[in-house]
């Protein structure tokens, strides 16, 4: 373990013998009694030396092996070391051109996953998962493009027909691409995010081969927990599948389904007609190609990409072995005030998504 402190935090004074690192507060550190001598000990945290290393050079430095120990474990109890070879691993899984983009990745993971290597470790992981984007509008197109500069290993992109106007946004994809078939426009999308020389394969994985699903369609049903056949489907195979969707003025995160662990969309289904009877014969007509379709489905530029970016953070925290706030809820975005919010959701007693198996007698 070659020891360094994290690039990600900012150095200021507190006053003349208190060094803080970081500004946010929760992220914060401090060294006190911060004398030259200390000062230029911690010019030597710079990824190059292991920890017996460190304490010869504190030793001959003037500060004593002991004291130089306690300093390095101050250090790392309050977050403020990494690891600088397991940083080197992790960014060595991804092609040289990816590599030289995830370093404000991995220095925001090093804050959140706050041990030496910690980071790396999640960075690393990110590129044996598998997810799979149903849906190549605005919202679904430029989830896809921030998953894959994000390290995901494989990002696939599932829709039909060719790009319209209305499916292009600057997060996902460009309106040169329109007349473009959409599964290949999206496939470009996810290339280009991740910097890859080559196009990402076209070979559909398997349901039980993903590791998440988001299911985003263009006319924005998933904001409402639509497609109840692909959500049974993924249910049966144990696949974990996020909603995300953009209807009118208004965007939805979540929820985020883990099959036997979390509430699914037909919980949220059930619950909306507890209070509203005539719920299930309205989202029928909206899963509906019929005349009942607004002529120009509204999509707000600003609205989409918030949501695209919000969807792709909690798929992010889930894969990385978190718990987004989309699990057992769901996030509201609305384009008149711009404010968001979060809503929980309990399994529906009618649904039976959530009943445990009875012992046998």
């Amino acid at each position: 373990m070659r020891l360094l402190l994290k690039p990600a935090l900012s150095r200021s004074w507190r006053d003349s013998e208190t060094l803080q690192f970081g500004t946010v507060r929760q992220y914060a550190g401090v060294v006190e009694r911060a004398d030259r001598a200390r000062c230029d000990f911690l010019g030597l945290l710079d990824g190059t030396r292991d920890r017996p290393a460190l304490l010869a050079a504190g030793e001959r430095a003037g500060l004593g092996r002991e004291p130089t120990g306690a300093l390095l474990d101050e250090l790392e109890r309050t977050g403020l070391l990494d690891d600088a070879e397991a940083a080197g691993r992790a960014l060595a899984r991804f092609p040289q051109p990816h590599r030289e983009l995830l370093g404000p990745d991995l220095a925001s993971l090093s804050l959140v996953h706050s041990a030496p290597g910690a980071a790396p470790a999640v960075l690393g992981r990110r590129t044996d998962h598998r997810v799979e984007v149903r849906g190549a509008g605005r919202v679904g197109a430029a989830i896809a493009a921030v998953l894959a500069a994000a390290g995901t290993g494989a990002v696939t992109v599932t829709d039909t027909g060719r790009v319209r106007p209305a499916d292009c946004s600057p997060a996902g994809l460009p309106p040169g691409e329109v007349g473009r078939l959409r599964s290949t426009a999206a496939r470009d999308a996810v290339r280009r995010a991740s910097a890859r020389r080559t196009a990402p394969s076209t070979r559909r994985p398997s349901a039980r081969d993903l590791d998440l699903v988001v299911l985003a369609p263009r006319d924005g049903s998933g904001a409402f927990a639509g497609g109840a056949a692909e959500a049974r489907e993924l249910l049966r195979a144990g696949v974990p599948h996020l909603y995300v969707g953009v209807v009118e003025e208004f965007g939805v995160v979540g929820p985020l389904v883990v099959p036997g662990v979390s509430a699914c969309g037909h919980c949220l289904v059930l619950a909306r007609e507890d209070e509203d009877p005539a719920w299930p014969r309205i989202l029928a007509q909206l899963a509906d190609e019929g005349p009942g379709r607004a002529r120009t489905p509204a999509c707000d530029t600003g609205l989409a990409t918030a949501v695209a970016g919000l969807a792709a953070l909690h798929a992010q925290v889930y894969l990385d072995g978190g718990r987004p706030p989309s699990l057992d809820g769901w996030c509201e975005l609305s384009a008149v005030d711009g404010m968001p919010r979060r809503l929980r959701l309990k399994g529906h007693p009618d649904c039976g998504c959530l009943w445990q198996p009875q012992p046998p007698g």
